[in-house]
């Protein structure tokens, strides 16, 4: 075993005997060294989980065979020796990233005990490295941010600069476009991997409970507070707080959170008793907070605390070649997922899905291709599966450049043509629902289901909203 494979450099052969017998009786395996450069080679060819260097040696020293060892990626522990025990010794010893420090003559009894806590501590650093990695497989592996477009390529490369940098960073994109996914990632490639990763949407929360939620609160702080409770900054702990819609924060509060990001501490509601904060924040928004700074719905400073880094996701609609490669991904995650037969994407659907618009970005991508799995009776997923589930029609045509009023008339057009021949005497009525439903529930959608700001969007009061949300049968979230 690698772990039980010790490497002793010392240019004193009585010290190499002594440490060998001594260690073999252990039941270590030993390779001894007379010099630096054999140390190397002997490096270079093996694996060991701890190397016992001399300081002083010929040719290479200690300290530089120290050096070489930290830059491998799984190189052993160190434990350094020397006759020479000074001050500078020991502090350059541990600086450079030694486990310990022995000076001559230390005794047998001490070295094995030392040797042996080196080697153990090693062994859960690997297993940690192990965990690490599984943790990150299972966090991220079903979620990875798809693509080979150049903007994605670029996101690749920002996440990878920013995992080990503990920078806050804020993420801007329409909905749907893998915010929280760059957030994952950033988090599970990064040294805080094993801690938590905190998702929390500010505009899915009630902004009288945002605040306790946000902070915690202790018993007795308000009506309803019971017990005490953590709040969200303490419990990402030294992991990763993800504050989605942030442009949602209502202005009275940004002022607290500017706080806890610039005090890096919290103070639960009803509690004078300040609390670290050592989690990592980053932040994402489907709104422009330059703009909401200018209209003075977002506080200046805040946003240039949350806009250290920035990541701009482009919508999919601007990256169409990544169409086909999500679309792929998601026939093949989803057969996995729910046991079905592997199937594939005939070449009209992805004809289709390339010239579809994709308002609601990769989300909508990805519901799509999971409802044509579902549905698709055969292993190849044909159009009649797919295209019902697309917002329009018109799958040819560029519909930014289309004027509303035309696209209605299109559709209209193939509507009534249903029609010809029959008398119709509510045709009016009929068409109107069909319209009036998806308006309300896109409003309702957008205001995150309140019912005061939609009223006030499309200009009616809200009892007629909530009699029309019941007459259409709409499903308020």
């Amino acid at each position: 075993m690698t772990e039980n494979r010790i490497l002793v450099a010392d240019d004193e052969e009585s010290m190499r005997v002594v440490l060998r017998s001594a260690l073999r009786k252990k039941g270590y395996e030993v390779d001894c060294a007379s010099d630096g450069k054999e140390a190397a080679g002997l490096l270079d060819r093996n694996v060991y989980g701890l190397a016992l260097l001399d300081i002083r040696m010929p040719g290479l020293d200690g300290f530089a065979l120290l050096d070489r060892i930290r830059k491998k990626a799984k190189g052993p522990a160190v434990i350094m020796m020397t006759a020479q025990d000074t001050m500078k010794n020991a502090i350059d010893a541990m600086k450079k990233g030694a486990f310990d420090y022995l000076a001559k003559p230390f005794s047998i009894d001490e070295l094995e005990l030392l040797v042996e806590k080196a080697l153990k501590e090693r062994a859960l650093e690997s297993e940690v490295a192990v965990l690490r990695e599984e943790v990150r497989e299972i966090q991220v592996g079903p979620h990875t941010l798809v693509g080979s477009s150049r903007p994605i390529r670029e996101i690749h490369k920002l996440i990878g600069k920013l995992a080990a940098r503990d920078v806050t960073v804020l993420i801007e994109g329409e909905s749907g476009t893998g915010k929280e996914l760059i957030a994952r990632a950033i988090h599970f490639e990064s040294p805080r991997s094993l801690n938590p990763f905190v998702p929390v949407n500010v505009a899915a929360i009630p902004k009288d409970l945002l605040e306790s939620e946000l902070f915690g609160c202790v018993r007795g702080a308000f009506t309803g507070a019971t017990e005490d409770r953590t709040g969200y900054f303490e419990k990402a702990g030294k992991g990763t707080l993800f504050l989605d819609e942030i442009g949602e924060m209502p202005i009275n509060l940004q002022a607290k959170i500017l706080r806890v990001l610039q005090e890096r501490e919290v103070q639960r509601l009803g509690s004078s008793e300040p609390r670290p904060v050592e989690a990592r924040i980053i932040a994402a928004t489907n709104q422009s907070l330059s703009k909401l700074v200018r209209e003075k719905k977002f506080r200046e400073d805040l946003y240039y605390r949350l806009n250290v880094v920035p990541i701009e996701v482009p919508p999919l609609r601007t990256r169409r070649d990544d169409i086909v490669t999500l679309a792929e991904y998601f026939v093949k995650r989803f057969c996995d997922e729910l046991a079905s037969p592997a199937k594939q994407i005939s070449e009209p659907v992805l004809k289709a899905l390339k010239s579809y618009t994709w308002p609601g970005n990769v989300r909508e991508l990805e519901n799509v291709i999971k409802r044509a799995i579902v549905l698709s009776p055969g292993i190849t997923i044909q159009p009649e599966v797919v295209t019902p589930f697309l917002q329009d029609s018109l799958l040819h045509v560029n519909m930014d450049e289309i004027a509303l009023e035309e696209i209605i008339r299109k559709k209209l057009a193939s509507f009534l043509a249903k029609w010809d021949g029959y008398d119709v005497d509510d045709l009016y009525d009929a068409i109107i629902h069909r319209v009036e439903k998806p308006l309300i529930e896109l409003i309702l959608e957008k205001t995150k289901g309140n019912q005061i700001r939609a009223a006030k969007m499309l200009g009616i009061n809200r009892n007629t909203l909530h009699k029309k949300i019941k007459d259409l049968k709409i499903v308020v979230s």
